[in-house]
């Protein structure tokens, strides 16, 4: 009779009560990323055909990265998504894992919604949403009480970077991380609608207590445009019902510490996570609670844009689909032949009313700078500058073909486009005397410093007509294909977050090869003698007393002019081309 009895016994426990170390300690504490992972797991127990929890691959520390899947109708994987035209909403908590609001809140909220709570009903139907509890796992473990020193809550969290000190949300192009590889592999399959990514801000005191940023609303396809933009106004409607104050800008300071140098509206390059997946005509949206309110205020606010957002992508998911559709059609048929790399805000000026508290700023005897002192017993309204616009900064127009990088770089590029789900060809035979657009610098300058590991490098130019050798295995990188407007961010040089900008080519931008000073002179000297225009040109730059102070530029001018001179040095190993190479491989 044991095992009937047993039997019994097990049909009629509750299932897991999922409820967080957050939740049981009245939202002070946060809980370690086994609770993350097991909860994850404990999902589709306790709601099977409803969750699925998904193991994207390994940190560099060891650590599973999970992901948990749910749907009130069971649409539960990406192909399953597609077949039914199931719009998805992906997000994400703890890429810097201090700012850990997101993963709590999420757990919560998906909970409820598949307990189906009189406070959530049917919130899942019609949408599937895909949740990431910590994307920067490593960093999550590395807890401690001290690491957000503005921040009101828990009482410990992880670390900013990863355990290789990387920045996740500045890697998205560049894909350095491995953790950031796995989640590409991942976003990309899901491919989503909205893709959301949630943080705490740092920065001053004030009453508003989240802002949310979204993408296409001022950048990106104008039809685009206007759906983020109705989005957000209809989110903001619910928000302000929930008893919210929310912002539609990042609320940083023009000027650090100075509530009087106002705010601006922006779009910043594809390293950050929303921006990154607003070119590729979805919907980014990034998410700040405000770090000066406590825990619970920013784990409720984070729990309510959440639903928010879930609620409006299944009523309008049909609508939104369509437009992405619509963009992705353009894109794949070659139609898309200018891509922005780069905004500023327009002259533009207004003033706002802003929800701010009693300040005081006056000269510190510590610092010797001005700090400012906030009391946040006395709120004020302060009346700033807001630019609400935006224009082009950078632009490139495309090659009506593509991209060609050179074989000897094919090795660490080609898993970078797979990465990011970019369409590319290898060339299977040489192909000499290619008719190609070359980017040769002359003018370029290395950072003072490295940034997230590398050290970049701005170089001016201009692509020109050429003529190149390419080798086999050269890669092809054509433009008419979905990912069209990252594939311009990846190889435009003057694009900010372009692998040229990242540093990553550096090395064509070393000189190499040398000529001895006693070999130069007598040459230099026989040029001079023989040459009026070269005499005519040294004489002009000795006009500029820095060039005629300096033996080694002057020395360099005629280096330039030797015939063993490095005529490949400043050349960019990535070529344009107006139509794809003869004999091309199988697309990767």
């Amino acid at each position: 009779m044991l095992l009937p009895t047993l039997a019994a016994l097990v049909l009629t426990q509750a299932p897991p009560p999922l409820t967080s170390l957050s939740e049981q300690s009245g939202w002070k504490r946060t809980g370690r990323y086994a609770e993350a992972e097991s909860l994850c797991r404990a999902f589709p127990k306790a709601f099977p055909g409803k969750a699925r929890c998904d193991t994207l691959g390994t940190t560099p520390e060891g650590r599973p990265m999970v992901a948990l899947v749910v749907s009130q109708d069971g649409t539960l994987t990406a192909d399953a998504a597609r077949r039914k035209g199931r719009p998805v909403v992906f997000f994400q908590g703890g890429i810097h894992a201090g700012e850990i609001d997101g993963k709590d809140a999420g757990y919560w909220l998906l909970r409820d919604a598949l307990q189906n709570r009189a406070s959530v009903p049917d919130l899942l139907k019609g949408v599937t949403a895909v949740f990431v509890p910590v994307f920067n796992v490593d960093g999550h473990e590395r807890f401690n009480p001290n690491h957000r020193p503005n921040q009101v809550g828990p009482e410990e969290m992880g670390f900013r970077v990863t355990g290789q000190n990387l920045n996740l949300n500045r890697d998205y192009v560049k894909a350095d991380a491995p953790e950031m590889v796995l989640l590409l592999k991942y976003l990309n399959a899901w491919d989503p609608l909205v893709y959301v990514d949630l943080h705490v801000t740092d920065g001053a005191k004030f009453e508003p207590d989240v802002s949310v940023g979204l993408e296409p609303q001022k950048s990106g396809p104008p039809a685009l445009r206007e759906l983020g933009t109705k989005l957000v106004d209809e989110l903001f409607t619910g928000l302000t019902a929930e008893g919210h104050q929310p912002l539609r800008f990042y609320p940083s300071f023009q000027k650090d510490d100075d509530p009087t140098s106002g705010f601006a509206y922006g779009v910043p390059p594809p390293r950050f996570s929303h921006a990154f997946w607003s070119v590729h005509h979805r919907f980014g949206v990034l998410v700040e609670t405000h770090s000066w309110k406590n825990y619970a205020q920013r784990v409720k606010a984070t729990r309510d844009v959440l639903e928010g957002l879930l609620r409006l992508v299944a009523r309008d998911g049909a609508g939104l689909l369509a437009a992405v559709k619509a963009e992705d059609q353009k894109a794949v048929a070659g139609q898309v032949r200018e891509v922005v790399l780069g905004w500023e805000s327009t002259p533009k000026r207004e003033t706002i009313e802003f929800k701010g508290y009693a300040y005081e700023r006056g000269p510190s005897d510590v610092s010797g700078q001005p700090y400012i002192r906030y009391d946040d017993t006395k709120p004020q309204t302060w009346k700033v500058p807001y630019a609400p616009d935006i224009q082009p900064a950078v632009t490139a127009t495309l090659p009506a073909g593509g991209y060609l990088v050179s074989a000897a770089h094919a090795a660490w590029v080609a898993p970078k486009l797979a990465a990011h789900g970019i369409a590319f060809q290898r060339l299977p035979r040489a192909v000499p005397a290619a008719k190609v657009e070359s980017f040769r610098s002359k003018d370029f300058q290395f950072q003072a410093r490295s940034n997230e590991s590398r050290q970049g490098l701005t170089a001016k130019g201009e692509w020109k007509p050429d003529t190149q050798d390419l080798p086999a295995g050269t890669l092809y990188v054509p433009v008419a294909q979905k990912n069209v407007q990252l594939v311009a961010h990846l190889f435009e040089p003057a694009g900010p977050d372009s692998l040229l900008a990242w540093g990553f080519f550096n090395a064509h931008f070393e000189q190499k090869e040398y000529i001895e000073d006693y070999v130069l002179e007598p040459w230099a000297r026989e040029l001079l003698a023989k040459d009026a225009g070269v005499k005519a040109a040294f004489q002009e730059r000795l006009k500029d007393a820095g060039f005629a102070k300096d033996p080694r530029a002057r020395l360099r001018f005629f280096a330039e002019l030797h015939p063993t001179w490095d005529e490949r040095l400043g050349l960019y190993p990535v070529y344009r081309t107006a139509s794809a190479p003869p004999s091309l491989g199988a697309v990767k």
